[in-house]
């Protein structure tokens, strides 16, 4: 198989970079000390014969559509128990592509996969999203159940997500407006956002600022509102994603859900800055992961850590742990590294290091509300190095209300405490060391809840340039060491 696996296990997935190089940076060498019990990380078994798309009637001339020629060579490979799908160089027009068991879709250099923007490509199904289980579009790329799977190469996967999503118009210049004014569509009724038909239109006035609307809606009515995130990876084992370019998802780019032993390296994910709900990847309720060596600029939180919502997530109860996320790059996003706002299920045991925030919104993110439960612990951050960062370096915030951190007002006065039960999320045990951040709006928020105060945070070692240093509120046993903000010591 010509699948370039980083790692075998964990430890060599994080050094394979480092060892390449021949010289290890003080860096690289701290990340031989995972500071968890983490589990060996299997790569997938892909047979070495591989197809041409273009053996199965495709073109590559961005007219033809080629949604049966993907399904029926993915079928193929299948059939004789798998192998590599290749993707030449051209402009690839399809519908959704369902990855099987034992496949590897791998795009050649210059090749574009464009996913069309007819929704009637997209059928209304059940499954997750935001962390409830919910009825939404099929996503252009998915696998469920599916175990052995890969998307390699040096291409291009296009989810047309201009056609799906909404736009604010206070987050765009004027010729962009006027751009997408010309496309068509619907603007709010007092002419700031601006919607792709009737029916997202209607279904945005019942779901508020939230992406889940009126039930007793008709959902053909309001398809365009269920717009699907570009790859869905659901209840999948030993998956690869490597070396391609995810870009203009309809919603989330990638979105893997309840799997285990994933590796992902080298990949770039981009979306417009004005892009809803356009993160970068959410790792969801999944197990034994490696990030690494990877590009994000996009429209909401870069790399998200979820483990579902509420009382969905609470009943399924499936963590998200065992992570390692090593040497990305976050450029525009609401948050670097993020966890919540969903995370009902448990959140534990992350290490994130060597990574890079330039420009980003926030930092180092952590976000809840009551009513969520769950358990937020056992998260080490080290060597992240920040610059420009629009809000806060690093913030938490339990009193998170589905906004951007550059729009969050502060809690409302309290009255009587509510009892802490089930609901009520735990978050203790966080480890940061080495954090560099030269200039934000303010260096460290952290903003619990005072039934149930955060607990056991350090930093240590670290150096902020911003306006403002920290502010905290209900959190108890936080430690400074070696921590200076403007030159002067926490």
């Amino acid at each position: 198989m010509k699948i370039k696996i980083i790692a075998q296990t964990a430890l060599t997935a994080v050094l394979a970079c480092a060892c390449a190089a021949g010289v290890k940076t003080a860096s690289e060498q701290r990340v031989m000390d995972i500071p968890f019990d983490m589990p060996e990380i299997s790569a997938p078994s892909i047979p070495a014969r591989s197809v041409k798309l273009t053996d199965f009637g495709a073109a590559g001339d961005g007219v033809t559509m080629n949604t049966e020629a993907f399904s029926k060579a993915m079928q193929a490979l299948s059939d004789k128990g798998g192998g590599r799908l290749v993707v030449p160089a051209g402009i690839w027009r399809t519908g959704p592509v369902t990855l099987l068991s034992h496949t590897e879709l791998h795009l050649e250099k210059n090749a574009v996969i464009v996913f069309d923007p007819d929704k009637n490509l997209y059928p209304i199904i059940d499954t997750n999203f935001e962390g409830l289980d919910v009825r939404r579009c099929l996503s252009p790329i998915n696998a469920t159940g599916a175990h052995d799977i890969a998307i390699t190469g040096e291409g291009i996967i296009d989810g047309s997500g201009d056609a799906w999503r909404e736009v604010k118009k206070r987050k765009v210049g004027d010729d962009t407006w006027k751009a997408i004014l010309s496309r068509g569509g619907v603007l709010s009724d007092d002419g700031k956002v601006w919607f792709p038909d009737e029916g997202y239109k209607k279904a945005r006035a019942t779901a508020g600022s939230l992406n889940f609307p009126d039930p007793s809606l008709d959902e053909n009515e309001i398809y365009t509102f269920l717009r699907p995130v570009m790859v869905s990876l659901r209840n999948c084992e030993r998956v690869l994603l490597e070396g391609c370019t995810y870009q203009n998802s309809p919603c989330w780019n990638i979105h893997p859900l309840y799997c285990k032993d994933l590796t992902i390296s080298n990949i770039t994910v981009r979306n417009p800055h004005y892009s809803a709900n356009g993160d970068g990847i959410d790792i969801d309720a999944c197990e034994n992961v490696i990030l690494t060596g990877s590009s994000f600029d996009v429209g909401d939180d870069a790399i998200c850590i979820k483990s579902g919502k509420d009382a969905d997530g609470r009943r399924h109860a499936r963590k998200c742990r065992n992570l390692v996320i090593t040497d990305c790059t976050v450029y525009h996003g609401h948050g670097g590294f993020v966890v919540g706002s969903e995370m009902s299920g448990g959140v534990e045991n992350i290490l994130v290091q060597g990574c890079r925030f330039i420009g980003t919104d926030v930092g180092l993110r952590f976000k809840s509300t009551r009513g969520r439960g769950g358990e937020v612990k056992d998260i080490w951050c080290r060597d992240i190095y920040m610059k420009d960062i629009v809000a806060e370096a690093v913030t938490f915030n339990l009193y998170y209300a589905g906004v951007a951190a550059t729009e969050r007002t502060g809690a409302a006065a309290e009255g009587a405490l509510p009892a802490v039960d089930e609901t009520t999320p735990v978050f203790h045990g966080f480890r940061f060391d080495n954090l560099v951040c030269s200039g934000a709006k303010q260096a460290i928020y952290i903003n619990g809840l005072p039934e149930l105060p955060l607990y056991d945070l350090s930093i240590s070692n670290s150096v902020f340039t911003s306006k403002k240093g920290a502010e905290v509120h209900n959190c108890e046993l936080i430690k400074y060491d070696k921590v200076t903000v403007n030159g002067k010591a926490l």
